[in-house]
């Protein structure tokens, strides 16, 4: 089980890493091209990334609780839960809303 927790919780940090390697490469493009990069979408991207991993994070904390679950290990599995919820539903709020302002040709 050890080896599960620590497979997904490397997964989750290659998402992050691989998230920032295209949110680098995505902004030098646009300075390489001469354009002022698009802040609004490279966070965008970088956002589902982060979401994506804090579910891979969450998941492997489970599955820590689950080797040996302690009166304090499951508390605090909830606090973090709660957290990474609160996280992963604002950064969701955020990516939804972003495709609305984009098309309204709002700028930030």
């Amino acid at each position: 089980m050890q080896w599960l927790r620590l497979s997904v919780e490397t997964v989750g940090a290659l998402v992050i890493g691989f998230g920032l390697l295209v949110a680098i490469v995505r902004f030098g493009q646009a300075l390489l091209m001469g354009q002022s990069p698009n802040f609004a979408t490279i966070r965008i991207s970088f956002a589902r990334f982060l979401a994506l991993a804090l579910e891979f994070q969450l998941a492997a904390d489970v599955l820590s609780t689950a080797i040996a679950p302690t009166w304090d290990a499951i508390g605090k599995l909830g606090a973090i839960a709660i957290i990474r919820t609160a996280l992963n539903f604002f950064l969701i709020q955020e990516i939804k809303e972003r495709p609305a302002v984009e098309q309204t040709g709002a700028k930030e």
